[in-house]
């Protein structure tokens, strides 16, 4: 929904019409006037206004938002119990809640995969090793996480023509997606025009991307890998032609102490938020 009217906007917060143009006319939101000279806003500018000034949607549904969020902001502990088991019972519904009404409330993304959304996948993931959850259950829960990132993503606003281009992946012996695809959503959120290129990516592939596109920022997240040594040799190959190109930034538990060690790099980041300031320190919008 890019397209919204001041006179919506201002009934799905629950203010005054002129109030809303107010605030427009003031830039605290974004907004485009139409050839007749209408105001229009679409729906990331107006997200982005109420995280800023921590306004409450009374009418979500006129935002094209789900009708049941901003009913209540769990704590992180909360938010993870819950969203542990919407996973592992497949509501769709409620974890898609659990986490708009946080990112509603001003959490950042980086803050909310790592304190949790990724919690959570790791509670999934131990209740799979003890026998208690089908790896149907652990499948699905990864399917509805991504529609989730997909649902976040068309909140943020979109990175400007001018914004730096950062590229990512899994390398080819890691299938996993979902690492990735947080990546890209937290850049985003900090007006990279960033772009997950999806999982099990030759490094001769990243190589080509690399020289291609000339990204300011590459990462590379993997949780597995299958041949550490072929991985070495590849990763420094890739390293030697794309050093002068881009910041090569490493993440996820396949990078080990030990595996760090024997790679040169730009960073090493362990958590999202790591990640989000080491882009903060090449650029800011």
């Amino acid at each position: 929904m890019t397209d919204l009217s001041p006179k919506a906007v201002a009934e799905a917060i629950g203010v005054s019409e002129s109030s809303l143009k107010r605030w427009c006319d003031q830039g605290l939101i974004a907004m485009i006037k139409t050839p007749g000279g209408h105001r229009r806003l679409s729906r990331a500018a107006v997200v982005d206004f109420l995280r800023e000034s921590q306004r409450k949607v009374i009418k979500p549904e006129l935002l094209g938002l789900p009708a049941d969020i901003g009913s209540s902001i769990p704590s992180y502990p909360e938010a993870t119990e819950a969203l542990t088991e919407a996973f592992r019972t497949g509501n769709e519904v409620t974890a898609r809640r659990i986490v708009l009404d946080l990112h509603l409330a001003g959490h950042s993304l980086s803050v909310l995969c790592d304190e949790v959304v990724v919690p959570a996948f790791v509670a999934i993931g131990h209740q799979w090793e003890c026998g208690s959850v089908e790896v149907y259950q652990e499948r699905l829960a990864c399917e509805i996480c991504e529609d989730i990132l997909h649902r976040l993503e068309s909140l943020l606003v979109a990175p400007t023509e001018s914004a730096p281009l950062a590229l990512g992946a899994t390398p080819e012996c890691d299938p996993y997606t979902l690492p990735t695809k947080f990546v890209e959503c937290v850049l985003r959120q900090h007006g990279w025009d960033a772009h997950s290129l999806g999982s099990r990516i030759p490094f001769t592939s990243l190589t080509q991307a690399a020289k291609t596109r000339q990204p300011r920022l590459m990462w590379i997240s993997t949780s597995h890998i299958e041949d550490e040594p072929k991985f070495v040799a590849e990763f420094r190959q890739f390293y030697n032609v794309v050093k002068e190109i881009t910041a090569v930034v490493v993440g996820g538990r396949g990078f080990h102490e030990s595996l760090r060690r024997q790679l040169e790099y730009a960073a090493y980041c362990d958590n999202l938020q790591h990640l989000e300031a080491f882009a903060a320190s090449l650029f800011s919008p």
